[in-house]
């Protein structure tokens, strides 16, 4: 039962485009009947989170990001039959769960994602988190809006862990390691013996990596342009690393793979990146994108270089999970130790998020994870 009430939080707020994150003090409502109360251990940082700073898409200011949450059960609505107070818990992405796509399995293209994921309020228009006198502050991102001490979550987004995972590392499995790993392992099917390039070694395209050595992938290519990202790439599993900045990467991956790769993912988000991964590719290959540049850019390919041998180019979402089977099977992979994402992460205070922003900008951190106070 639903015996909570409206609590004071602390939470980070973007207010203008392009603006650093403030520290408020704010109101957090009580779960709605569906809904569930969880306060946050901690939150990992995504690109995604920096694009809607800066407004690539439309989601109305002021808001409070933060997409990658982990924490625990504080309180359940009266109709939440899947989750109780004490349950350690990922947040994901949102979904409606009635619609095509989400009843036949593939809630990441879930026709009302934009709306639910960016829309920054509740469907019905409503927001849980406010200011002191009441003025609404957007929220509801990704159904979480987790860069807070205590967040409001759906049962449809949450995803129960065991209570002796290591809960602080685990937020980023609710979207950017999941998007890598589950392009790999889902989307494309990465197979033994295979080929497989990515472009862009951020936390993504690291996760990738790491899926298809899981996946039991025998050539396996980082392409990057910063040194230090393609020395992690070896340590998470690259056979080959490729500095764009000095090599041609379509002509070095046909080199290495005797033609061309197997698979590619672009998670760069630039269009003349994803035309260089979409060359790459040999016969009857296939790329997936998973970087998000601004709404309405537009991306151009040789039509008969992809048409007469037979290449494929994939739109992917959070990795074509479904979080609750997905997200539970990567935690035991990284147990065994055959999916460290843990070395992607460095953790920041939450007081010191703009600091998280600006590493992550300049490249020197690929994966902050925010740790709430407690």
């Amino acid at each position: 039962m639903n015996h909570s009430v409206a609590r004071d939080i602390k939470a980070a707020v973007i207010r203008e485009e392009g603006a650093e994150f403030t520290l408020e003090d704010l109101r957090l409502g009580a779960p709605g009947p569906l809904e569930v109360m969880v306060r946050v251990v901690a939150a990992g940082m995504c690109h995604t989170d920096l694009i809607i700073r800066d407004q690539y898409y439309p989601t109305p200011l002021p808001v409070v990001l933060g997409h990658e949450g982990s924490g625990i059960v504080e309180a359940v609505g009266d109709a939440v039959t899947a989750f109780e107070p004490g349950d350690h818990v990922v947040m994901s992405f949102m979904s409606c769960g009635i619609c095509h796509p989400c009843q036949s399995g593939h809630p990441c293209h879930c026709d009302d994602f934009f709306a639910l994921n960016f829309g920054g309020c509740r469907k019905d228009g409503s927001t849980a988190v406010a200011e002191r006198d009441g003025d609404p502050i957007h929220d509801h991102f990704f159904g979480q809006s987790s860069f807070s001490t205590y967040a409001i979550a759906h049962q449809r987004n949450l995803v129960k862990v065991d209570a002796d995972a290591p809960l602080e590392l685990l937020g980023p499995l609710g979207c950017g390691i999941q998007t890598g790993a589950g392009a790999v392992l889902n989307s494309l099917g990465v197979g033994a013996g295979q080929s497989f390039a990515s472009f862009g070694a951020g936390a993504v395209g690291l996760s990738a990596v790491m899926a298809a050595k899981v996946a039991g992938a025998t050539t396996i290519i980082a392409v990057d342009v910063q040194p230090n990202r393609l020395e992690l790439a070896k340590d998470c599993g690259a056979t080959h690393t490729i500095n764009s900045k000095e090599t041609d990467p379509v002509e070095a991956i046909r080199e290495i793979t005797g033609g061309g790769a197997d698979y590619t993912l672009e998670s760069s988000g630039i269009p003349e990146v994803l035309r260089q991964a979409v060359d790459a590719l040999g016969t009857m290959g296939t790329c997936g994108i998973v970087g998000a540049p601004k709404l309405g850019v537009e991306a151009g390919f040789d039509v008969n270089s992809v048409m007469i041998p037979g290449k494929r180019i994939m739109g992917i979402v959070e990795g074509s999970s479904v979080p609750q089977i997905f997200i539970p099977h990567l935690v035991e992979l990284q147990r065994q130790g055959r999916f460290p994402f843990e070395k992607l992460v460095k953790f920041y205070d939450f007081d010191q998020i703009n600091q998280a922003v600006e590493d992550s900008e300049a490249g020197r951190t690929i994966k902050p994870i925010l740790r709430m106070p407690q």
